[in-house]
């Protein structure tokens, strides 16, 4: 199944700047893994925001939940998930 995900993340203020630099790294070596196991199938950085809009290729709606929830930076992190289908006038044979 196919789900668009946007995520904006909102690290609290009085984090300390080591700490968010953990996190982010630990985020950014768990997303490259997901991409390259091709559950992370698109990653688009939203322009002038701490956001991302990204296109995941998983079993079912418990793998999403399960992924999503054990991004290092989850607890920061609003969330919106659409379910996507293929249109039927795509051109494309690997959108399904």
């Amino acid at each position: 199944m196919l789900f668009q995900v946007e995520m904006t993340v909102k690290l609290p203020p009085q984090m300390p700047a080591e700490q968010a630099a953990t996190i982010k790294a630990s985020e950014k070596a768990y997303a490259q893994e997901l991409q390259r196991a091709g559950k992370w199938r698109h990653l688009w950085r939203v322009a002038g925001s701490y956001a991302n809009v990204s296109i995941f290729d998983v079993e079912d709606n418990a793998e999403l939940q399960e992924i999503v929830s054990n991004l290092p930076l989850f607890p920061y992190m609003k969330i919106s998930v659409t379910p996507l289908c293929r249109h039927p006038s795509s051109v494309r044979e690997d959108d399904r």
